[in-house]
């Protein structure tokens, strides 16, 4: 049986990678661990439906605070990923079976927790022919059941070795906001997201919103991996050239010794720039911090992405 909590079986295709020097965090990166009422009554939520989270599994800075208010983004379909990305510290494997209860224990948890905006992931599921597809429609279907009032946005896998159809399973049970992250720069995919490929993602995101010229799409990239600002601007370029809606920009932080190193600590007013360029070039939503992730103030961040379209169509 593995141990998960075990570097070597968490991540055994890192095994043999050089360890390198983890950085120390500047200041402005820091955060409090976590002890309030509220994060303890999350997590006792989703323990009590064994549910497992992206804010635990990716290490996520910002779990102390979001728990806290009752925010989690669930992670579907197991906690082992058949890909092996090396900045993740999600555990690679083989994964389980898919459990058919699921969809119910994630529906049940978000009315328990009362969320006005959830956040439903997965890991990538490349032994599936749909990729996961399915699954990701029947949460979504239970959450509409359970807690109708509920926005839902899903942050899905590049469903790069699954049909058209994958796709179109998940947009035609009608998220509220379909997200899916480039991650980094073009030039860093072979070392930093090698079982995925740059363009497929980014037709990805254009063909969601072709599929539905309704839905709010949202991407996102790390930075500090090894990028330039040149190459995050033609990243912005692409991702309106595909009419994504919404762009987040973050910090990346090294969980592992052999993981991808941190090439640089990215500054407040760099990442202020960037929100400023991304404005400037059209997107209509931008959350540009060290600590911003995909899913950080992410139902916030929705109700003033929906207002912003809104008054667009005022304007129009």
């Amino acid at each position: 049986m593995r141990d998960l909590k075990i570097p070597e079986e968490r991540h055994p295709e890192k095994a043999k990678r050089a360890e390198t020097e983890r950085m120390r965090k500047p200041d402005w990166i820091r955060v409090k661990a976590p002890t309030s009422s509220g994060y303890k009554q999350t997590r006792d939520i989703l323990r009590s439906n064994n549910l497992v989270t992206v804010c635990e599994e990716a290490g996520c800075p910002n779990v102390g605070e979001c728990w806290s208010q009752g925010h989690a983004t669930m992670m579907i379909m197991g906690e082992i990923c058949t890909r092996g990305c090396s900045f993740c510290n999600v555990a690679t494997g083989k994964p389980q079976s898919l459990d058919t209860f699921e969809p119910g224990r994630v529906a049940h948890a978000v009315e328990t927790l009362g969320l006005n905006h959830v956040v439903i992931t997965s890991v990538d599921r490349d032994d599936l022919a749909d990729g996961g597809a399915e699954h990701f429609a029947q949460t979504i279907r239970a959450i509409r059941h359970r807690a109708p009032t509920t926005t839902i946005e899903v942050l899905t896998p590049d469903f790069l070795r699954c049909g058209p159809e994958a796709l179109e399973t998940v947009v035609q049970a009608r998220p509220d906001v379909f997200n899916h992250n480039l991650e980094t720069v073009p030039g860093l995919y072979p070392d930093v997201r090698p079982g995925a490929r740059y363009f497929a993602s980014l037709r990805l995101l254009q063909r969601a919103k072709e599929l539905d010229p309704t839905l709010f799409t949202k991407s996102g990239i790390m930075v500090g991996l090894g990028e330039d600002r040149v190459a995050v601007g033609q990243v912005m370029d692409d991702l309106r050239a595909a009419d994504v809606d919404f762009l987040t920009i973050g910090q990346y932080l090294q969980p592992t010794p052999k993981h991808h190193a941190v090439d640089r600590f990215v500054t407040p007013d760099e990442f202020a720039a960037y929100e400023t360029a991304a404005y400037g070039k059209g997107f209509a939503m931008v959350s540009a911090s060290p600590l911003t992730r995909s899913s950080y103030h992410a139902g916030d961040d929705f109700a003033r992405l929906r207002a912003a379209r809104l008054a667009r169509l005022g304007q129009a």
